[in-house]
């Protein structure tokens, strides 16, 4: 009994480090307003993605440097 364990344990083992797990996220908004704060989102990126006016704001004056998108790090251009 003691090797049919070990024998499985290494198994699992093998099997483990073979299978490789990938995953992805995507954001589907129906709505243009927050789950959380239920305000609008008021501005949109050249990349197309879409933020509070005061947490992009917020975000592009703490940038030391050149602002960039804090999805995807593209620059940030407001979409016109």
């Amino acid at each position: 009994e003691g090797m049919k364990v070990k024998m499985l344990r290494i198994l699992f083992s093998v099997i483990s480090t073979i299978w490789h797990v990938v995953a992805s996220w995507t954001w589907d908004a129906q709505d243009e307003t927050c789950g959380i704060c239920r305000m609008a989102f008021d501005v949109w990126g050249a990349c197309n993605h879409a933020f509070h006016l005061h947490c992009i704001l917020k975000w592009v004056n703490s940038q030391t440097s050149q602002a960039h998108c804090p999805m995807c790090r593209r620059e940030w251009q407001f979409k016109a």
